[in-house]
Formats: structure tokens, C-alpha cells, sequence
């Protein structure tokens, strides 16, 4: 049997051996393979990056915090220690329940960019996110900015939306990733389990259907008909049984939980081979506001981010479907335990990419340290990567359209993510 070892390093070795699966000659390629397909996964409500990956023997690290609130580098339940990491004598080390994601990073499939975040000092779960997701820093390209930088992206690509036959984009979620603000063909897709039935049945279907009916002049009701349109393209192309029931989805190896999460990782991965054009999707993994009880919290947080996006890695792997992740957040949490064994807003933290193409089995970016003159206001881990240079190189951005997807981006060297 193939071991799910040698299953990733097999995809490390496909990924050296094709070129053609680099993003940046895919993304605005005409013809070839197929571009990866992206995954925005945003971690919600501030993860402690510092409790997620972190310098394990570092003294201020150690000092600032009870061994329950921190990676250690031995006892019982001692972190991962990563090759390649960053800064002379510090040993990073990955949470002991993220052993998928090491796998991952052993396989050079999975890279760490740490002190990296938002620049901007705000420790507002809302203001934060609504910053991230706009693809801006300060409230000047805030007040000039209409729509979610994903949305930016598409449109950079020359995915405009208006073809009713293609799904571009899909947040698995509830609602609307405000990332895609804008793009008026996205779907919100948090499960396909049920196929993608309507409210009231087959009778409000058809009340639904001559409501907006296809090649009408009404912007609204043109809406209307691109919603019904590709919820019925979907809901043909989803595998059913003899008795017309829709079949479980079982694909080989990919060891899915049963949680939220994990369901719309499904969701992507179906809508991914259903051939319908998707190039980016959205899905939210919330509760990292860890202000009190953080230890069971976070251990279980780790590991359902760690195994859902294993389970999804592996899924698309074993159908051949080219894919770059990114997982990111608000903000991470204070360098200082708080009294409710918790940790507080913080600063910068630690964003993960994965996937075809991607430089992985390394830590990349700039450690600030962790001692006092060296951090944030004298209290957080200092931002030293804006997070928007993480995803303008995982997109292969030409020059011409970074400035657009990412207004007030400055140069700066590469941080050598793919290749």
C-alpha cells in the first residue's frame, strides 16, 4: 500500500517535474494545463500564530508564557520541529496537533511565512477583516476601493463573470466572502451534500423560473436567472444513485471529517471537478478569539484546520487537479499570556501556503525577535511581511496588475514563495 507519506512526496515529485503547473504561466495562459485552482481559507477571529508555529526555545517566548499557551521543544507533547526555519538558534516548531500540515511541509508542498499581517495597527476583529478582504492598508484606498480584491483578481485574469455555463468563483460559506465584493457571479455554496435544492421545492422552482426568466433585460431578474441557471447546472452534475438519490461523496483516501468546515472543503472539491471554470474559492475556519480557555480550543482548532486541509489536498491530488492554498487571518494574538489563559488582539502572525508550485519545506519572510525593544508597541510580534506581498506571489501577479488587485502595494524583493 501507498502510504500517505510517499503519496505526498509523489506530488512534490510531479510538481518539480512539470513546469507547466507554475501559476504564473498558467494563470494568463490561453491554452495548457489548467491554472491551480485557489483556495482563500480565513481563519477568523485571530489565530495565535505564536501558538501555531513558533520559536519553541526562544528565552522572551518562554518567559511570556505558561507551558499550555506555547510550543515546546520536548516533554510529552513536544512541537514539529521545521527544517529551514528562520533566525541563527531558534528552533521553529509547528503545533504538536498539526501533524498533517508538517507532513505537508516535510513533502516541500507546505511553506510558513511568519510576521506577516495586515500593516496597519488596528486590533478590531471587523475593521481588520473588512481591510484584509478589500486588499488594502489604510482607509485613503479603503474610501477608493469598491470590491474585494479576489474580485480584482478575476478580473485581472479576464474572469468577468456573464457566462452562465462557468462558476468562477464560490464561497463555502453562509455568505458572500466580502473578498469577492463585486463579482456578481459568485455562489454561496457552504455544502453540496443535499445538491442545491430551493427553498419550497420543485413548485417554487417553477414560481422562481418565470420570476426571472433567461434573456430578460431586468438587471435584477437577469441576477435571479444566473443564480437559477447555475444552481441547476450544478445540480445536474452532482453523481446520483440508481434510485435518483444523490451519492454520498467517498473519493479514495481523502478522510473527511464531519464538520462545517470540512463539508465546505467538499463542496470546492466537487464544484472543482464538475469542470465548470472554478478558479478561486472562499471558506471560513472561525472561533480563534482565544481571549480565555485557549488550550483545548486552540489544540482543537489546529487540528480540524490541519486535517480538513489535508483531506482536501489529497483530494485534489488524487484527481488531478492542480491547487494553491492559502490560509491567513485578522491578526495574530499578543506575545503575553493573558489571567484567563488566553491571549489578546495581537499583531503580526503566521500565514500558510500550499499547494502546486509552491516552495515549500521553508519558512519565509523576516523575524523581528521577540524581545521588547524588538516588538509591536512593546507587546505584539511585529509585522515585518505584509500579507498582501504572500498573495501577490502566490498569484504570479504581472507588474501591471498588482497595482490593481492591491492598491498602495509597494515593491519589495521576492520572497522566493514559487518557482
Amino acid at each position: 500500500m501507498t502510504t500517505r507519506r510517499d503519496f505526498l512526496k509523489a506530488c512534490a515529485a510531479a510538481g518539480a517535474l512539470a513546469p507547466g503547473l507554475g501559476l504564473g504561466r498558467l494563470a494568463f495562459a490561453a491554452d495548457g494545463p489548467p491554472a491551480p485552482l485557489l483556495l482563500v481559507v480565513f481563519q477568523r477571529g485571530g489565530c495565535d500564530g505564536l501558538n501555531l508555529v513558533a520559536p519553541a526555545n526562544d528565552k522572551p517566548y518562554i518567559d511570556a508564557r505558561p507551558p499550555e499557551l506555547r510550543v515546546l521543544d520536548g516533554g510529552e507533547r513536544p512541537g514539529l520541529a521545521l527544517a529551514n526555519g528562520l533566525g541563527s538558534g531558534l528552533d521553529f516548531r509547528l503545533h504538536p496537533e498539526a501533524t498533517p500540515l508538517f507532513e505537508l511541509y516535510e513533502a516541500g508542498r507546505l511553506a510558513v511565512i511568519h510576521a506577516a499581517g495586515l500593516m496597519n495597527a488596528t486590533r478590531s476583529h471587523f475593521e481588520a477583516q473588512d481591510l484584509i478582504e478589500r486588499g488594502v492598508v489604510n482607509q485613503l484606498d479603503y474610501a477608493r476601493s469598491d470590491s474585494g480584491w479576489l474580485t480584482r483578481y478575476l478580473a485581472a485574469i479576464g474572469e468577468r463573470g456573464g457566462d452562465d455555463r462557468r462558476i468562477a468563483a464560490v464561497s463555502a460559506n453562509a455568505g458572500l466572502s466580502a473578498s469577492l465584493l463585486r463579482y456578481d457571479d459568485a455562489l454561496a455554496l457552504p455544502d453540496l451534500s443535499g445538491g442545491v435544492p430551493l427553498a419550497g421545492g420543485k413548485d417554487a422552482a417553477a414560481v422562481l423560473a418565470r420570476l426571472y426568466p433567461a434573456g430578460t433585460a431586468d438587471p435584477v431578474r437577469q441576477a435571479g436567472a444566473r443564480v437559477l441557471a447555475r444552481t441547476a447546472l450544478i445540480d445536474a452534475r452532482l453523481p446520483r444513485q440508481p434510485d435518483g438519490r444523490l451519492a454520498p461523496y467517498a473519493p479514495p483516501g481523502a478522510n473527511y471529517e464531519n464538520n462545517g468546515f470540512t463539508q465546505g472543503l467538499q463542496a470546492i472539491a466537487r464544484l472543482a471537478k464538475m469542470d465548470v471554470g472554478l478558479r478561486v474559492a472562499c471558506i471560513d475556519h472561525a472561533s480563534w478569539d482565544t481571549h480565555d480557555a485557549q488550550p483545548g480550543r486552540f489544540n482543537a482548532l489546529v487540528g480540524q484546520l490541519a486535517r480538513g486541509l489535508a483531506a482536501f489536498h489529497r483530494d485534489m491530488a488524487a484527481a488531478g487537479l492542480p491547487l494553491r492554498v492559502v490560509a491567513m487571518t485578522e491578526f495574530g494574538r499578543r506575545l503575553r499570556a493573558n489571567r484567563s489563559q488566553g491571549t489578546d488582539h495581537g499583531h503580526g502572525a503566521a500565514m500558510l501556503v500550499l499547494g502546486d508550485g509552491v516552495r515549500g519545506g521553508r519558512m519565509a519572510g523576516e523575524w523581528p525577535g521577540l524581545e521588547t525593544p524588538h516588538l509591536d508597541q512593546g507587546v505584539d510580534l511585529a509585522v515585518t511581511t505584509d500579507h498582501r506581498h504572500v498573495l501577490a506571489e502566490l498569484l504570479a501577479l504581472p507588474e501591471r496588475d498588482r497595482a490593481a488587485v492591491f492598491p498602495g502595494l509597494a515593491a519589495r524583493p521576492a520572497l522566493g514563495l514559487v518557482g
